[in-house]
């Protein structure tokens, strides 16, 4: 296994370190968890492109990690009744339905992009943002009324980027001729 492949499967193993510190009320410690798990993201793929390490390994395995991370991130908040469980919902229910259409896609022969976007990366960026200043903020014990714009341009950018996405696979698929 090469070390941009390493740095994403120790994201991986980060994600229970930091479910466990939140978990416990650690959020300082939490924090700088997702921080070191981020940091090896941007390295991870940095060191991939210029060492010539790209693996079809490192392709599924890294949007993996940032998945679980997120994710775990999300649904650890609303546990802990620090966001609301609706946010939760809205953010599953996007990454589901846009796995399930890869999967049915890719069980169906239909070749779909599956390359980011505008949205999707920022998306990704809002999301992570606002896991980071929810920790941050309630670490600090400040109020998270502050975070309220932030919100609203992650709910945006999460349905915005779910409809784009779904928009671009049903292009795909009424452009792909009929399976034999």
């Amino acid at each position: 296994m090469n070390i941009p492949n390493s740095l994403t499967l120790l994201r991986i193993l980060l994600v229970p370190v930091f479910i466990g510190f939140m978990t416990y009320g650690v959020y300082g410690v939490a924090l700088l968890v997702l921080l070191v798990a981020g940091l090896t993201d941007a390295i991870d793929g940095l060191l991939a492109r210029r060492w010539n390490q790209q693996t079809r390994l490192g392709a599924v395995l890294d949007p993996l990690a940032d998945k679980l991370l997120l994710t775990s991130g999300f649904i650890t908040l609303s546990i802990l009744h620090l966001i609301p469980s609706w946010l939760v919902i809205l953010v599953v229910s996007r990454d589901v339905i846009l796995l399930l259409g890869t999967a049915v896609a890719h069980v169906t022969g239909t070749p779909i992009d599956v390359t980011p976007t505008f949205w999707g990366k920022g998306t990704t960026a809002l999301q992570l943002g606002y896991v980071l200043l929810v920790i941050l903020l309630t670490w600090l014990d400040l109020g998270l009324s502050l975070l309220t714009p932030l919100l609203a341009a992650t709910v945006g950018f999460t349905l915005t980027s779910g409809l784009h996405y779904v928009y671009r696979g049903y292009k795909c698929s009424s452009a792909a001729p009929p399976a034999s």
